[in-house]
């Protein structure tokens, strides 16, 4: 048998020998436990990069799809849009400048989206023997995107109770949020292709429709509520025919008979005096009771006029790109007159309508609305009052400004029509908790705005609002403008 005594003997010795034994030990451990460290140090490292270099991308990406469907950019260009974006936002969080590459931008036109695909060469802090000292992290994501044109048309309260009082300037806040909806909307885009075009009906007691006057027929007092039917003195007088004549001899001749005092309308009558709920262009041809033919003129009612129903000053102005004209409108918003907001709504479906279209372009207001194209044309409608419906002409008899239940159900009829033609409602009510107001007032003026509006899709996109400051105001309009993206990325 072999003699392993001395080797028993060393080993003895080491055990017993605490000073070294110990220094190996920590030495052992420490190697461990740095390696632990440095490995876990890389761990948070390349996730924090990871992290870093995803949210970037993100961004890009969804600031690309959005400059896409608002027409900011075109397609040709997203990829240099997308790289100047990581460049701009290379040192976020644990990445350093410009070390973002962007390895593909894909623009899919069937599918509507935009994907990029990028990668950052991240150094390690701690390099572990067989790992390398730069570890690649890449990053992907898609975003959907839209190249709908947007047709928005906003409805806006220049009514007496919007007069400054006090330190409240409901009027000016109203100037201040309205106009920058128009430069949030209308901004970055190319003038000659828009994307977006804004029209604008301001309101009071009646609409100022402005050069679109000449497809309103001015009733006079004791006159029919219909315009010149086809055999009438009138136009048989001027035509020396029966017959129903063309168009634009038709509003030549009861212009030119019937003079209008000022460019104002009221509800648009049907043949039995109630107010026509219709999105017909004038040019629309009707019967009376007695199977007479008339065009479908817009009425302007002979109660209209003096006092609170005057004619409001600024003029409806049709969808349009040029922010200037519609500003400069703005601008010059003055409170005064009553509230009839269904007549503000008629006219507001009117700019969105199509079959306004011929009359629009031959007032030289610009080319009218779209045909409906859900899958190419986002139609959208924002209706903001600050107070109940109380004016109603059509069907009320001299009773016109105490009208708030025909008024309001007026309202409801044109706004569900308006849906029901794939028009996106808005509403905001302003400041409806007025002392002012009765409780029954502020609830029926609420009731009549949410019954309005769309249908909320979530409780991210709503359709109502509430508000009470012009910095809620202001937001409000700012909330519906994202919305609206929306509206263009989903119907």
């Amino acid at each position: 048998m072999r003699n392993y005594g001395g080797l028993v003997h060393a080993v003895g010795g080491f055990a017993r020998d605490r000073g070294g034994n110990f220094a190996v030990l920590f030495g052992l451990s420490a190697s461990v436990l740095a390696l632990a460290v440095g490995f876990s140090v890389n761990v948070s490292q390349l996730y924090n990069a990871r992290s870093s270099l995803q949210s970037v991308v993100d961004a890009a990406v969804t600031s690309t799809a959005r400059d896409l469907t608002t027409g900011a950019t075109k397609e040709t260009d997203a990829n240099t849009w997308v790289q100047a974006f990581l460049d701009a936002n290379s040192t976020a969080g644990m990445l350093q400048a410009n070390q973002i590459v962007l390895d593909r931008l894909t623009v899919d036109r069937t599918a509507k989206t935009v994907q990029a695909d990028a990668h950052v060469d991240v150094a390690l802090y701690f390099p572990i023997f067989g790992t390398g000292d730069v570890k690649r992290v890449t990053a992907s994501t898609t975003a959907l995107y839209s190249d709908k044109t947007v047709e928005v048309a906003m409805m806006l309260d220049i009514t007496g109770s919007m007069r400054p009082r006090g330190k409240v300037d409901k009027i000016a806040d109203l100037r201040a949020a309205a106009k920058n909806a128009v430069r949030t909307m209308l901004q970055n885009q190319d003038p000659k292709n828009p994307r977006i075009r804004v029209a604008i009906v301001p309101y009071a007691s009646g609409v100022n429709a402005g050069k679109l006057a000449e497809n309103i027929y001015a009733e006079k007092q004791g006159s029919s509520e219909l315009p010149p039917v086809a055999g009438s003195p009138l136009l048989v007088a001027k035509t020396g025919k029966t017959l129903l004549p063309s168009f634009g001899d038709y509003i030549s001749i009861v212009g030119a008979a019937m003079p209008r005092p000022d460019n104002c309308a009221t509800e648009r009558k049907d043949k039995n005096g109630n107010a026509d709920m219709s999105a017909d262009g004038p040019d629309t041809v009707r019967t009376d009771r007695n199977g007479k033919k008339y065009y479908a003129l817009v009425n302007r009612d002979d109660h209209l006029g003096g006092g609170m129903n005057r004619c409001p000053d600024a003029e409806m102005i049709p969808l349009t790109a040029d922010s200037d004209a519609l500003l400069d409108s703005i601008d010059d918003f003055q409170a005064d007159g009553y509230t009839a907001g269904a007549i503000a709504i008629q006219w507001t479906y009117y700019m969105l309508s199509p079959q306004w279209r011929t009359a629009i372009r031959n007032a030289g207001l610009g080319k009218g609305a779209s045909d409906a194209n859900p899958k190419k044309i986002a139609k959208v409608a924002i209706l903001m009052t600050d107070g109940q419906f109380n004016t109603a002409f059509a069907g009320a008899g001299d009773s016109y400004n105490g009208q708030g239940n025909l008024a309001r159900g007026n309202a409801e009829t044109l706004c569900g029509n308006m849906k029901n033609d794939g028009i996106e409602i808005f509403t905001i009510g302003f400041d409806l908790d007025d002392k002012d107001m009765s409780a029954t007032e502020r609830d029926q003026a609420k009731a009549v705005l949410k019954d309005c509006s769309s249908k909320d899709a979530s409780a991210a996109k709503r359709h109502f609002f509430d508000v009470s400051t012009g910095a809620e105001l202001d937001e409000a309009f700012q909330e519906i403008i994202r919305n609206t993206e929306k509206v263009a990325l989903t119907q």
